[in-house]
C-alpha cells in the first residue's frame, strides 16, 4: 500500500469513528431515534454494520494483491492462539449484555434505554470492556499483511479513544455509582490478583 492508500484508509476508519461514536448516543428523544423512534438501536447497528464493511472493503481494494507478512512460526501461533482466545472472550463478554437491548429488539418493544440499572456482572466484574479485549485479541491476531495491520493499529486507537466517549455517556447516565466501577475496575485488562480474591 502506497502512503496515500494509507492515509485514505486512516480517514476511512475516522470517519466510522466519528459517525459510530456520535450515533451511538441516540435514544428515542435525540440523534436518529428522533428518525428511527423504537428501531433507533437497530438502525445504529445496522448503520454500523454497513459502514464498518464498507471501509474494510474499500481497505481490501487499497491494498490490491498485497503479499502477506513474513511471521516467524512461533509468533503465527500466538497470533493463531490470539484470534481463538479473542472469539472465545467475546463469546463469553457477549453474554453479560442483555442481548436484545444490546441489538436492539428490546427497544422495539417499548423498553426505555435508560432504564436498567448499571450491571456489572460477568467479565465486566473484571474488566470495564471486555468485548473491546476480545476485538483487540482477534484484529492483533489476524494481522498478517500490511493492511491488516494498519486495521489492527486504527481499531485500537478507536476502540481506546471510543471507550472513553463511552464512559462520559456511562458518568452521564449513572453518575458515582459508575464512577465507582471505573475507579475500581481496569479497562482492557483485568487485575487478576484482584479478581481471584474478590
Amino acid at each position: 500500500m502506497s502512503v496515500a492508500d494509507h492515509l485514505i484508509y486512516a480517514l476511512l476508519w475516522f470517519g466510522f469513528a466519528l459517525s459510530h461514536s456520535v450515533l451511538a448516543g441516540a435514544d428515542v428523544r435525540h440523534g436518529i431515534g428522533r428518525l428511527a423512534g423504537r428501531a433507533h438501536r437497530l438502525v445504529y447497528n445496522a448503520l454500523a454494520l454497513v459502514a464498518l464493511l464498507a471501509v474494510l472493503a474499500t481497505g481490501r481494494w487499497l491494498a490490491g494483491n498485497a503479499l502477506p507478512l513474513m511471521i516467524p512460526l512461533a509468533l503465527y501461533w500466538v497470533m493463531n492462539v490470539a484470534v481463538i482466545a479473542g472469539l472465545v472472550f467475546g463469546w463469553v463478554a457477549i453474554r453479560s449484555y442483555h442481548l436484545g437491548a444490546f441489538i436492539g429488539t428490546a427497544q422495539l418493544r417499548g423498553t426505555d434505554d435508560n432504564a436498567a440499572p448499571l450491571a456489572v456482572s460477568g467479565l465486566h466484574r473484571w474488566m470495564r470492556h471486555p468485548l473491546y479485549s476480545a476485538v483487540l485479541l482477534i484484529v492483533w491476531g489476524m494481522a498478517r499483511s500490511e493492511l491488516d495491520l494498519a486495521t489492527a493499529c486504527w481499531v485500537t486507537l478507536y476502540l481506546i479513544i471510543g471507550s472513553r466517549i463511552e464512559e462520559q455517556r456511562l458518568i452521564a447516565r449513572y453518575g458515582d455509582a459508575y464512577r465507582r466501577y471505573r475507579s475500581a475496575t481496569p479497562a482492557f485488562l483485568p487485575r487478576w490478583r484482584w479478581a481471584t480474591s474478590g
